[in-house]
């Protein structure tokens, strides 16, 4: 079988190809929340907290539209990585061609229809006046280059699950180094505003996008399509929406919790608005090595099950499993120590004390839950590698209901604070509903893999056999 570039994930120590895997992708995250924390912080320090508050409280209706893309791009590169898995070279071509086109079409109804509907959906959620009309510039323009972020995001999916970790994180250097230099450009020269900040990020995931696909094509063989594999067939296409629709509206659905919480931290000022985007922009910068396990995790999975290697699958989770665990102490330890002078990267400390004193109340309480936030990316990946994308989507209905009920009765009740408590009672939700849903979806497996084997191999508590029964 022609690889290249392509990386069996299917022999091998698990532990060290998780390592290796992954590291390409934490550095490859790493850089993406790098350029997007110097985003946040030129729009902080040369345009002010306001203009910080404006992009910020676009943050939950921008997970809502961008998250469904994100999560269809996800699920199309699925079938990819277990065609890859199990040698089917004609199959691989084929799951390629269906997400490319389902891509390119859906790519553009998205982008015209949430232009259209931002300003509506920021008046929905209770956006400050005096911040909604930058709000609206901003993200529009975001929404309107739906397809440059589908295009990167498509191409790298499909390249991972060929194994290939490496390119789709080199490209994402370059975009971001190019993000970067135009935000100084567009926002400080041109005085674009918070338009240009949404200029720059277009422009780079456009650039990231075309290399990767530049690649695809030059590159590995095994995507090189005869006449035969670039017919379009209905089936097909309804098999791969079948995997990737589920995994969008697992990102919308969760997006739909947080954008409540929005609705109610907007109504607490426009302060509280720009300290929790400032505090969580570090916080996904910490959450970087979850990010890069669960993609790792996805992919993982998904080659292993197209081997019908269900062993394997259960010891990458465990290795991933404690390298993210011994991850969460270390940088709950530094949140505990440097928070108030990272959060001084955004925000003038002596020019709004209040703001500073709010993100870091909120970044140390989510801190202090990274464990529980990390299984809920690796365990419900592995879940989706596995092909179980519409079971995996009903943890987001969890983390939705927990973001609601912080939102309509703690925030009233507990201010700022409440606020702070809606995402650790999101993931523990999810993570009630994952850990059972895992043993469930692995027994249904071997089952249907291996029916000749023992169902019930894998260790199981007491407790999660009652789960499972009940599900």
């Amino acid at each position: 079988m022609a690889r290249t570039l392509t990386r069996d994930l299917t022999e091998g120590k698990p532990l060290k190809l998780i390592l290796s895997f992954a590291a390409p992708l934490l550095f490859g995250v790493l850089f993406q929340q790098f350029y997007s924390f110097v985003d946040t912080a030129i729009v902080g320090r040369y345009l002010g907290p306001d203009k910080l508050a404006a992009v910020g409280a676009t943050g939950s209706v921008n997970f809502l539209v961008i998250g469904l893309c994100l999560g269809l791009c996800s699920g199309f590169a699925i079938p990819v990585a277990q065609a890859f898995g199990a040698r089917n070279e004609a199959e691989v071509r084929r799951s390629v061609f269906h997400a490319i086109v389902l891509s390119a079409v859906l790519s553009v109804i998205f982008a015209v229809s949430a232009s259209l509907l931002c300003k509506p959906l920021l008046r929905l959620m209770n956006t400050p006046e005096e911040i909604i009309d930058d709000s609206a510039s901003y993200i529009r323009i975001i929404f309107a280059a739906i397809p440059c972020c589908i295009l990167y995001n498509m191409a790298s999916g499909i390249l991972r699950s060929l194994g290939d970790s490496r390119t789709p994180v080199l490209f994402l250097v370059m975009a971001s180094l190019i993000n970067i230099v135009l935000d100084l450009f567009l926002i400080i020269v041109v005085k674009m505003d918070v338009a240009g900040a949404a200029v720059a990020t277009a422009v780079s995931q456009l650039l990231s996008g075309i290399g990767c696909v530049i690649v695809m094509v030059r590159r590995f063989p095994i995507l090189r399509m005869s006449r035969e594999d670039r017919v379009f067939s209905l089936p097909m296409a309804k098999h791969m929406l079948g995997v990737g629709l589920p995994m969008g509206l697992q990102f919308s659905i969760t997006a739909i919790g947080a954008v409540v919480v929005q609705w109610s931290v907007n109504g607490l000022g426009v302060s509280a608005v720009a300290a929790i985007s400032a505090a969580s922009k570090l916080s996904m910068f910490f959450a970087c090595v979850f990010d890069a396990l669960a993609t790792t995790m996805a992919t993982f999975a998904g080659q292993n099950v197209g081997a019908k290697k269900l062993d394997r699958v259960h010891e990458g989770l465990k290795a991933a499993s404690r390298i993210g665990v011994v991850y969460c102490i270390g940088a709950f330890v530094v949140v505990l120590f440097f928070t108030r002078p990272m959060l001084g990267l955004f925000i003038d400390p002596a020019a709004a004390p209040d703001v500073t004193d709010m993100g870091v109340r909120y970044l140390t309480i989510c801190a202090a839950f990274y464990i529980p936030l990390l299984f809920v990316n690796i365990v419900r990946l592995t879940i989706q590698g596995m092909g179980f994308t519409r079971v995996a989507m009903f943890a987001g209905l969890f983390e939705m209901v927990a973001r609601i009920l912080v939102a309509l009765v703690l925030v009233p009740a507990l201010g700022f604070t409440g606020a702070c408590l809606a995402n650790p009672a999101a993931w523990i939700a999810a993570d009630a509903f994952l850990f059972p849903c895992y043993f469930r979806t692995m027994r249904t497996l071997r089952m249907r893999l291996m029916p000749g084997q023992e169902a019930g191999k894998l260790p199981e508590k007491r407790g999660l056999r009652v789960l499972k029964r009940a599900a």
